[in-house]
């Protein structure tokens, strides 16, 4: 009877967010791997924490709460979509296994190749090594840790059904398109958990979303494309303008985001100096998430490089390290923000970079600090649809016709095909998507007793 229990217990999972969420015996033993074990220790939210201090949450837990989410919607899609029951259990697999390819601190060590130091900025000239291959994505290191791993390919019964699963969640063309839109959409499952999850960690209502009215009111058409019914647009923009909400309070926070441009700058750093184990490209990444070292690619990796830089590193790097470590946010000069309509070519935002480009140089010399010390910065354009907030700006504006096909779709009274969100009158969404939100700041990462210069410096650019 011990036994029993025991064996029905490790199938069972309760998560705080979802209730209970069951396993089945292929699931479990993908949990159990060592590489997917990896993911309690990556925040969810990076360093989110040092400005909302319960947003300690993992990519673990989010993972499982999407299986849990995957779970409800799957019920429904296996009538509605007339999956097998092999497509099920390949898309709740790709649903807990989405997130496995993560850098440490998520998004943040991701970026790093998109970094631009205060030096080239100004300078107009980008540095890196013309030969250097870039860091890829977490859905490539995904991929390749499902698909190379042997405890995943083990767990999952055969490199063919990892390449399977694996091909879900990066929307490969062999995958069925339908089933990954379920991981990658506006209405996704990824999402749905993780604005439920980040608001309750952070302490915030902005993502205390409507799940079950949404999920509950899925169907799918003759030509098997997902929507939700017309009766759900009040949930759908709340939805929406939850997503909105959350990174503009939470994801693009002025603390959050300065000490992140912070480590991502330091990280870059540390990088083209070839220092502290940071792997140097793109095919050194690949090489450590295959191999047995990925169990310490983890938030401890990133942390220690930090510890690292703040003894041994120059001037700017052990300034930008102990901004970290000590918890000393860089401290914000100025920030214009900007709501505008996506055609918009010219904007307060954009002069204010023209500005810190011709006078931030002149403005480090008339003070005695190194250049290094200025973080010049931007948020992502933010908009209420077609995936803005994950985009840059000229990839927001020039978004390919499937992309548009991943924009939510709402089902209307004596309509088969479900329609896009953006083309209801009624809704909020139909008014606000033609615009995005952003911010554009600068900082400065300050030492001890550099409180007046601060205000000098503020002063100073307060015209910019």
């Amino acid at each position: 009877m011990a036994s029993s229990r025991t064996r029905n217990k490790t199938k069972l999972i309760v998560d705080s967010i979802h209730g209970d969420i069951h396993l089945t015996p292929i699931e479990q033993r993908v949990v159990d791997t060592a590489s997917f074990q990896r993911l309690r220790h990556l925040r969810q939210l990076g360093m989110a924490q040092a400005t909302y201090p319960n947003a300690t949450h993992t990519r673990f837990a989010h993972s499982l709460g999407v299986l849990g989410i995957m779970e409800h919607v799957t019920r429904v899609a296996k009538a509605a979509l007339s999956l097998k029951r092999t497509e099920v259990e390949d898309i709740r697999l790709a649903g807990l296994l989405h997130d496995v390819g993560h850098y440490p601190y998520s998004h943040l060590m991701e970026k790093v190749d998109k970094v631009e130091l205060a030096e080239e900025f100004v300078a107009s000239a980008r540095v890196l090594p013309a030969d250097i291959t870039k860091y890829p994505d977490h859905e490539a290191l995904g991929e390749l840790i499902v698909t190379q791993q042997r405890d995943v390919i083990k767990a999952l019964g055969g490199r063919k059904r990892a390449e399977e699963i694996a091909a879900l969640f990066t929307r490969k063309t062999t995958a069925n398109p339908q089933l990954s839109k379920l991981i990658h959409s506006s209405l996704d499952m990824d999402r749905l958990d993780y604005l439920l999850r980040d608001s309750r960690a952070a302490g915030v209502p902005y993502g205390q979303i409507d799940l079950n009215y949404l999920l509950n009111n899925l169907q799918a058409s003759p030509s098997g494309v997902l929507g939700v019914s017309e009766k759900t647009i009040t949930a759908v923009d709340h939805y929406l303008l939850a997503r909105f909400f959350m990174h503009r309070g939470v994801y693009y926070h002025k603390t959050t985001f300065g000490l992140e441009e912070a480590c991502r700058q330091l990280l870059r750093r540390v990088r083209d100096a070839g220092m502290f184990g940071i792997p140097l490209d793109g095919n050194a990444v690949a090489a450590l998430v295959t191999g047995p070292a990925l169990g310490r690619f983890t938030d401890a990796f990133v942390d220690a490089i930090v510890e690292r830089a703040a003894v041994d590193g120059d001037a700017v790097m052990k300034a930008l390290a102990n901004s970290i470590r000590r918890r000393r946010p860089p401290k914000l000069l100025k920030e214009v923000t900007v709501l505008a309509r996506n055609d918009t070519r010219a904007h307060d935002g954009i002069v204010f970079k023209n500005n810190c480009k011709h006078q931030l140089k002149s403005l480090a010399d008339a003070h005695g600090v190194p250049l290094g010390r200025f973080l010049v910065c931007e948020t992502r354009p933010l908009t209420l649809e077609e995936r803005g907030a994950l985009l840059t700006e000229d990839e927001a504006r020039s978004l390919g016709p499937e992309d548009r096909e991943e924009i939510i779709k709402v089902f209307i009274a004596g309509k088969d095909e479900p329609v896009s969100v953006v083309s209801i009158p009624h809704s909020i969404v139909h008014i606000c998507s033609n615009h995005f939100f952003q911010a554009f700041r600068l900082y400065f990462v300050s030492g001890d007793g550099d409180d007046e210069l601060v205000e000098r410096l503020r002063a100073e650019v307060r015209g910019w």
